[in-house]
């Protein structure tokens, strides 16, 4: 069992991402996972993420606030409890419009290994 406590996940800065704070929760620099990672991000009031494609796999699950999510030219509004699951290689961007913190877990798959 590996606990990461809140406190001492490692920050990272995410590509492609103005005014949010993230952290590792496990894999990367949190210690090694084999088919997945999880980071935590806060975006501010106007934080964002610019429009880009996932890498991998990946899960969003918004744990608080509010969150404008768009993908392949559809808009959602995505609300604490809401998740989306994007493909690898779904063009995306997210930004936070609302005047409070949101809060987004996120998981996202490792590469495979190449044979």
């Amino acid at each position: 069992m590996r606990i990461t406590r809140t406190d001492a996940a490692p920050p990272y800065q995410p590509p492609l991402h103005h005014d949010v704070q993230a952290v590792r929760l496990q894999g990367h620099e949190a210690g090694p996972t084999s088919r997945f990672w999880v980071g935590r991000s806060v975006y501010p009031p106007g934080g964002r993420a610019d429009e880009a494609p996932t890498a991998e796999e990946t899960v969003y699950v918004v744990l608080d606030g509010e969150l404008v999510l768009n993908a392949e030219g559809q808009t959602a509004t995505l609300r604490a409890g809401d998740s989306v699951h994007l493909p690898k290689g779904t063009v995306r961007s997210v930004e936070n419009g609302s005047g409070q913190d949101a809060t987004l877990l996120v998981v996202i798959a490792t590469p495979e290994p190449a044979s």
